[in-house]
């Protein structure tokens, strides 16, 4: 088993980059009703000019603006009410000086037609005449063709990963599949004698699951579809019969627990056995997480967090996400990030990149950095955060009124 030294975060992402770089996902077709959350795998661009016609916005009539130039509550402008658009139909009425058709919102505007004046400006006299109080701009009320979109312009970007809204803009245009890349399959399994479903009866001295868990929906919410999750013993031979198949069928594969140097510790040896070249990260230089592992086995990412749920999740953040990110290649959004006053001096560990969970609290025109402290084995500790801030490696920590940035959770 190679045991290699502590690697910095850097140098972690550094051969995390070499050892993963020609990890891929297979490009698929599938349905835009259920690409929510997918990554797009080519560009979309407009099929044709959107809106196809001049549009109102508005339920109003349809003029010529100039006629409307200087009418008003005490002078109105009088205009021949010439007939109406029915809404979704083609029409062939048009619109000359003096006359005035009739749109509802989202109707075509007729041919000739400038601007549309809403109706609550509008006094109908009689069928034949009606009397304008407000003026009228040229494009008002209205929406030309092609305004939205034109025609082969670019509608989303390769790589983008599909909100709600660019479903919406996909159905306006026509547009009912699309190529996607697959979701990443990950496996997940918590190890430990003492760890048990929380399905299942409670012995004394045991404990229920959480990582399997969260991690698991850590990883659903960075768009990837988890395959298989297990709590499994400590226990060499079981472990490799288990994931032997997993590294075949999954890109990545994280094991939660078992990652130190216990007697009762297998992860390591169990990640440098499943194949080539196995290990190459035995802890990172990072609080909390310095017992993570790292390795690659066939085409499988192969990932030993630690045990404890708030290393556990911060080590995913970092590294597992980082992955993720990067095999999907979709626009990364930036993170969250508020300012915020260090309400305490926070000491850093070290050597080490350190990770401290914070509330927030509003004091005046600033935000304030409230450390909450807790052992790392405290899931409380997360669901009590509200975001984190990080002190780098050379940073000896942080002084009470210090601005920081906090990561919003």
């Amino acid at each position: 088993m190679k045991l290699l030294k502590v690697d910095t975060v850097e140098e972690t992402k550094n051969k995390m980059e070499h050892h993963f770089r020609k990890h891929f996902l297979e490009e698929i077709e599938i349905d835009t009703n259920k690409s929510l959350g997918r990554v797009l795998a080519e560009d979309i661009y407009a099929p044709f000019d959107l809106p196809e016609f001049h549009r109102s916005t508005v339920d109003g009539y349809a003029i010529w603006s100039k006629d409307t130039f200087g009418a008003s509550d005490s002078l109105p402008v009088f205009l021949n009410y010439v007939g109406m658009v029915d809404m979704g139909v083609d029409t062939n009425l048009s619109v000359s000086t003096g006359k005035a058709v009739y749109v509802p919102t989202g109707a075509m505007i007729p041919n000739g037609a400038d601007g549309v004046v809403m109706i609550e400006y509008v006094e109908l006299l009689d069928s034949h005449t009606i009397a304008v109080h407000r003026s009228v701009a040229p494009g008002d009320g209205m929406v030309l063709k092609g305004e939205d979109l034109k025609k082969d312009s670019l509608i989303l970007k390769k790589g983008r990963r599909l909100k709600p809204q660019d479903i919406g803009a996909l159905a306006a245009v026509g547009i009912k599949h699309i190529k996607v890349l697959e979701k990443p399959r990950v496996a997940i399994l918590s190890t430990g004698d003492e760890i048990v479903s929380p399905d299942e009866e409670v012995p004394f001295g045991k404990i229920r699951d959480i990582n399997t868990y969260t991690i698991s929906a850590m990883a659903e919410q960075m768009g990837c579809e988890v395959t298989f999750k297990a709590v499994v013993k400590d226990d060499y031979h079981l472990l490799i019969k288990i994931l032997e198949p997993l590294v075949k069928e999954n890109q990545i594969v994280i094991i939660s627990g078992g990652s130190s140097v216990g007697t009762k510790d297998v992860t390591a040896k169990v990640i440098d056995d499943l194949g080539e070249p196995g290990m190459f990260v035995h802890g990172v230089a990072v609080k909390p997480g310095k017992p993570t592992i790292i390795g690659k086995a066939g085409n499988a990412a192969l990932f030993g967090l630690p045990g404890h749920p708030v290393s556990a999740m911060i080590v995913f953040k970092i590294f597992v996400e980082y992955l993720i990110h990067d095999i999907m290649k979709y626009e990364i959004e930036k993170n969250i990030v508020l300012q915020a006053l260090a309400d305490t001096n926070i000491h850093s560990s070290p050597g080490k990149e350190t990770y401290q969970m914070v509330i927030i609290e509003k004091s005046g025109e600033d935000y304030i950095a409230k450390a909450i402290h807790g052992k790392s084995g405290a899931i409380s500790l997360m669901t009590r955060a509200q975001g984190y801030i990080k002190i780098d490696t050379n940073k000896e920590g942080v002084k009470k009124g210090e601005k920081v940035d906090v990561y919003l959770l």
